[in-house]
């Protein structure tokens, strides 16, 4: 990006974000700021303020593209294969059958698809939570909790799993002892980052201030009323030093929360977007909706947290993760299509564990990939990644014997369990209505007056998946916690 002396430093920071499509937390400007800096060598009209805004130039293309692969190389990468290596050694999980799940993990369908090809950098976001993860993994907590405030300062989506850190990060600090100073430790470190995460904010603001420069220059008269709190302005001193700060920390909150958006923008397979097909929901009051989808996700989400921060066991914390996750993708206010990303991305973690290679394990967890991929294919049909998404979707299923390549991860030689018999016919139904649809979509056009009823038919069977998705990591974390009466006392791992 090209800076010039008249910009305030805060409009920098709006300006790469908005150049680079991304969302809005700090890290994410760094981030966008030093690719663009590179950038910049190779040739600066890719970069000038305003008139590279709409460019097509096919050699900028392949630069970000290239950005996307180099930061996932980065971060991505190698802590799916730290993670990997700790979860599986934990576990007692041979090397070889470690190195399968590391290829099925780092091939995930949906994560190329989103990432390498309708370009975005969530597996930067992925890879800091999954060294978080690691750090919990070799108890070095304070890292953990250094990694996560990163995975947030670069996507706010990390607080899909920001509930499960701080569940099993209070756990470890109470059972089976009471530790203290590992409470105070953590909490000090957590304090510490964000306040480094957004230093380079507020000196920016507050050096502007000194230079006498607004950062809003095309506008006259008094402030306008902030965002969220604009009864504040009341109270403050809007000519004062500190005043820029509040703006700028402000903004930064309120582009985070998204309230204003409403609660979904396109058509995404949870709950309430599954619902409005029935009842129209959207035509009730706003603030009804954020309780509801408030009191929604916090009902979801609190059973799994409950059961790790009173078993904040090692083994359990894919499933955690996933079912938080789960339940925020299905529940939570304004979500994206991509979001399933989160906790396809625990809940793959789960091959990598003990017997995680085994029939049950891979069936659910390449279901719910494969459903993920599914999901989004009106989002990556508009864009014509159908291709890429046959080829990759396919791909996975066949690497990993799944339908609709392979129906032989339903049957075994011995005789089979009623919860064997029914998951393959739910599973089975599922891949049925996918292929179903995917022949229609492709075969005929919708009826006058409903554009979108093959995407609403997307949005509802998905909806359904994923809820079912979501009881299952809830009920395996649950048997594997001993948290149920009368279950089978495990070996701890401390």
């Amino acid at each position: 990006m090209e800076i010039t002396t008249h910009l305030p430093i805060s409009q920098w920071y709006f300006h790469d974000l908005q150049w680079w499509g991304l969302d809005y937390p700090p890290l994410t400007a760094y981030h966008s700021w030093v690719l663009g800096k590179v950038g910049i060598l190779i040739n600066p009209e890719w970069f000038a303020l305003f008139s590279s805004r709409g460019s097509q130039d096919a050699n900028l293309k392949i630069f970000m593209r290239a950005t996307v692969i180099v930061s996932e190389y980065l971060s991505y990468i190698p802590a799916a294969v730290v993670f990997v290596r700790r979860f599986s050694r934990l576990n007692g999980v041979s090397t070889w059958t470690a190195s399968i799940a590391l290829v099925a993990i780092l091939m995930q369908p949906s994560t190329i698809l989103i990432d390498h090809i309708h370009f975005q950098y969530n597996t930067v976001m992925l890879g800091l939570v999954l060294a978080s993860m690691s750090s919990m993994l070799a108890e070095r907590y304070m890292w953990a909790a250094v990694f996560f405030v990163a995975a947030l300062g670069f996507k706010q989506m990390a607080l899909y799993y920001a509930f499960t850190v701080f569940a099993y990060l209070l756990g470890r600090c109470f059972f089976p002892q009471i530790k203290i100073s590992r409470l105070l430790g953590i909490a000090l470190v957590t304090v510490i980052s964000f306040i480094v995460l957004l230093l380079p904010l507020v000196l920016g603001a507050v050096y502007d201030f000194h230079r006498g420069i607004d950062s809003r220059p095309d506008l006259d008269g008094p402030p306008p009323p902030l965002p969220i709190l604009p009864w504040i302005t009341s109270y403050l001193d809007t000519d004062a030093i500190y005043y820029p700060v509040i703006v700028q920390l402000v903004q930064l909150v309120h582009r985070v929360f998204p309230f204003a958006r409403g609660l979904f923008e396109d058509k995404v397979a949870n709950f309430w977007c599954a619902l409005n097909v029935v009842f129209k929901i959207q035509h009730y009051p706003s603030d009804l909706l954020q309780k509801g989808a408030l009191a929604a996700t916090l009902l979801s989400i609190i059973p799994p947290n409950l059961i790790v921060f009173l078993r904040p066991r090692k083994s359990t914390m894919p499933l955690a993760f996933a079912a938080t996750a789960w339940g925020f993708f299905l529940f939570s206010y304004q979500v994206h299509e991509k979001s399933v990303l989160l906790p396809l991305m625990p809940m793959t973690l789960c091959l990598a564990g003990k017997q995680g290679m085994n029939r049950e394990i891979r069936a659910w967890v390449g279901f719910a990939n494969l459903l993920g991929a599914w999901t989004m294919y009106p989002l990556l049909d508009r864009v014509d990644l159908r291709v890429p998404y046959a080829v990759l979707t396919l791909l996975w299923a066949y690497l990993l014997g799944l339908p609709p390549t392979s129906w032989s991860i339903f049957f075994d030689e011995h005789k089979a369990t009623w919860s064997q018999i029914l998951t393959a016919l739910l599973h089975t139904a599922f891949y049925v209505l996918m292929l179903a649809w995917h022949v229609v979509h492709a075969t005929i056009v919708p009826p006058n007056g409903k554009p979108d009823l093959w995407t609403v038919a997307n949005v509802g069977i998905g909806a359904v998946g994923f809820g079912i998705c979501y009881l299952w990591c809830l009920w395996r974390l649950m048997l594997e916690s001993d948290i149920l009466p009368g279950g089978k006392s495990r070996k701890k791992t401390q």
